[in-house]
């Protein structure tokens, strides 16, 4: 089996040490390589999918009709596209049928994580970290005013 060719769009440093991670932990480094680009995919990037069987996408990446038909006939290679988000609103799904693509997404987010999060920020309010902030960068160590 040949190894399997994945273009990343819209890729940052952290995007790249967690597939390379994840490739080691699960021995797919033989099945799978990845090429990260840190551009988005839109009209002009995407002819730089030639020549791969997947590419993976981020939020912010459009994948309209336009998008998904040139990828058809440019890149008659690539088979399966893979969202990094959970939102699909920017997907011409109709599009994506219609030229028999295969799509993948983050079926969800944690709930854990979104709770913590908001509890995390109520608790900076509550604290007045904001206020605090800005006067730390005013060399303004005075506690008046924080303590709530």
């Amino acid at each position: 089996m040949s190894q399997r060719k994945i273009l990343v769009f819209d890729s940052k440093l952290y995007d790249e040490k967690t597939f390379r991670q994840a490739l080691k932990d699960l021995n797919g480094q033989q099945k799978l390589h990845f090429t990260f680009l840190e551009s988005k995919l839109t009209d002009e990037t995407v002819d730089q999918a030639i020549g791969f069987d997947a590419i993976c996408v981020f939020v912010n990446d459009i994948l309209n009709r336009n998008i998904i038909e040139e990828l058809h006939k440019q890149c008659n290679t690539v088979k399966i596209i893979a969202l990094r988000c959970a939102g699909y609103n920017n997907v011409d799904l109709e599009a994506i049928e219609k030229y028999n693509f295969k799509l993948c997404r983050v079926p969800r987010y944690s709930p854990y994580a979104v709770a913590e999060h908001s509890v995390a920020l109520l608790l900076s309010l509550n604290r007045n970290l904001h206020h605090a902030f800005y006067r730390t960068k005013q060399h303004n160590f005075t506690l008046d005013g924080l303590v709530g």
